[in-house]
């Protein structure tokens, strides 16, 4: 090891001059930047992917305002230790002083419960809060809380800024400016990096350090071969913060939609290993359940919400018996993409055609004047008739008789095709295909 202290530690910017990357938010004149320049800041979420400077900026911002900085970790906090750092809040509180500043990292885990206690003091301003998260906030982040916070979105380091990082690593870091470093190719590094400046850094600082005590020599060149023959060595194989994360999930869906039950379990068992969050692989099914299985089994949908409900409920290691059920019986379901495709032509339609008018006759009509010019003239009540049922036309008449779902071909949706061309044979064109 070159030092104690990681190199992504020693490499933290100490202000804004330093930060690197998200000018959107921190370049000039940009919309934090100026907050933090007139000293008022509002309290914010940080939204954004691992290792692009969340909890660096939230320490930068107390350091330039000179502000009270506290500092909870969602995985390890509780309710109380957010209730003891107010009441500690509070008693740093002066006259005209600024209020100090909460910053909660990974605040996507904290339950509702733990969200509600800190409703009060951001709405008192005994703090102002700082949220950091990789997860959407408007899913993980209670609605309260979200209406007193701001949102910024930070941004995926890209590749000029992180061959930007690793320049400055090698000429300003105390221990590897000793060593004569050069990087002959960065798309190893990069690769490995996936936008995230720690995971950079980490890797760099492996591969050094493994040169060193292999070679003896003060001269190294990087090259992508010997980032892969060091790294791959110590770095798992599943990253659920990277870009490995994404590419796994993909193939985790990919393969329940193909119907392979096999490849399913794989890739689950990869996330399950590599830690990942079991809701957003449960959340991620019942999308799947919707828009891959559909009508084809409405059974799917309830199973994947039953699914998610229940790892909510019981932790490690049983919930993974629960995903696994739930992935087998989506993979082992028959599969239909009509629902989305029916809402994909009806948003088209709309898009295209305005807002149509509505027919009269189906119209509410709650006043005497809208019944005498004919609202709801004409509705036949579909309860007044035969099996609940009487053909009528409820689409405006610009497009009267255009079809949006079309049953797919699965035993359910057959069913549901020859019952519609029985009840709607007048109206709309089912094909018996």
């Amino acid at each position: 090891m070159l030092a104690n202290q990681p190199l992504a530690e020693r490499m933290r910017p100490r202000d804004l001059n330093e930060f690197c990357g998200q000018v959107h938010l921190v370049g000039p004149n940009a919309v934090l930047r100026k907050a933090i320049e007139s000293g008022n800041i509002p309290s914010f979420i940080l939204w954004g992917p691992p290792g692009v400077g969340k909890t660096t900026l939230a320490n930068i911002i107390a350091n330039q305002l000179k502000r009270p900085f506290f500092h909870l970790s969602a995985v390890h906090s509780g309710v109380k230790d957010v209730r003891e750092t107010i009441e500690k809040a509070k008693k740093q509180q002066f006259f005209n002083q600024p209020n100090p500043i909460l910053f909660i990292d990974e605040i996507h885990r904290f339950n509702k419960s733990q969200q509600d206690s800190l409703l009060s003091a951001v709405e008192q301003g005994v703090i102002t809060l700082i949220g950091a998260t990789t997860e959407n906030p408007s899913f993980e982040v209670i609605s309260p809380l979200l209406s007193r916070c701001q949102v910024y979105i930070m941004n995926t380091l890209q590749e000029e800024e992180l061959k930007g990082l690793l320049d400055s690593a090698l000429k300003k870091d105390a221990y590897l400016k000793n060593y004569d470093i050069k990087i002959k190719e960065h798309e190893a590094l990069l690769r490995v990096s996936g936008g995230d400046a720690r995971k950079l850094f980490n890797a760099l600082e492996l591969v050094v350090s493994s040169e060193i005590t292999e070679s003896g020599s003060d001269e190294i060149v990087i090259t992508d071969e010997k980032v892969l023959e060091h790294v791959q060595k110590n770095l798992a194989l599943y990253d659920k913060k990277g870009e490995m994360h994404y590419d796994v999930i993909s193939a985790f869906i990919k393969s329940i939609r193909g119907s392979d039950p096999n490849a399913a379990v794989y890739w689950l068992a990869r996330m399950v290993e590599g830690g990942e969050d079991p809701k957003f692989i449960a959340r991620r099914m019942v999308i799947l359940a919707a828009e891959d299985i559909g009508l084809a089994n409405p059974n799917a949908m309830l199973l994947a919400q039953a699914c998610f409900d229940a790892i909510n409920v019981i932790g490690w290691p049983e919930s993974r018996i629960i995903l696994t059920e739930a992935a087998i019986y989506l993979a082992t379901s028959p599969k239909s993409n009509s629902v989305i495709n029916a809402i994909d032509s009806a948003q088209a339609a709309v898009r295209e055609e305005g807002d149509l008018s509505v027919p009269l006759h189906i119209r509410n009509a709650p006043t005497s004047l809208m019944k005498k010019i004919g609202y709801g003239k004409e509705y036949k009540y579909a309860h007044s008739y035969e099996g609940n049922f009487i053909p009528d036309n409820f689409l405006p008449e610009e497009i009267k008789g255009k079809v949006f779902y079309d049953p797919c071909k699965n035993p359910k949706e057959d069913e549901i095709r020859k019952k519609l061309n029985k009840m709607w044979a007048d109206f709309y064109d089912y094909k018996n295909d």
